[in-house]
């Protein structure tokens, strides 16, 4: 049974930090193209970035790229992202997803805010 967890989120100030985490199990982590997503309220869930199996390649959308990095680490079935100069309208639930299943973590609340 495909799990995903995601985990990391929080209340951070405009400009701040955060790194996300999306710990996996029930299938082959390392052999499956994975990707995080976000939802804000109001609005429809979007996506933020994808890494590849081995994790060589990456693509983010316009609103982050620069400021996230998607990343993992397949020994530990982990999924990151990592948050830099994070701004107001980056506040949403952020789930990752293995496209291959499509499966979904229960995602991890992030609000940026003064």
């Amino acid at each position: 049974q495909v799990q995903l967890v995601e985990s990391g989120g929080g209340l951070v100030q405009p400009g701040g930090s955060l790194r996300l985490s999306c710990a996996a199990s029930g299938f082959t982590f390392s052999s499956y193209a994975m990707g995080w997503y976000r939802q804000a309220p109001g609005k429809e869930r979007e996506w933020v970035a994808s890494i590849t199996s081995a994790g060589a390649g990456t693509n983010y959308a316009d609103s982050v790229k620069g400021r996230f990095t998607v990343s993992r680490d397949n020994v530990r079935s982990t999924m990151y992202l990592q948050m830099n100069n994070l701004r107001a309208e980056d506040t949403a639930v952020y789930y990752c997803t293995c496209p291959r299943f499509g499966s979904w973590g229960q995602g991890t609340q992030v609000t940026v805010s003064s």
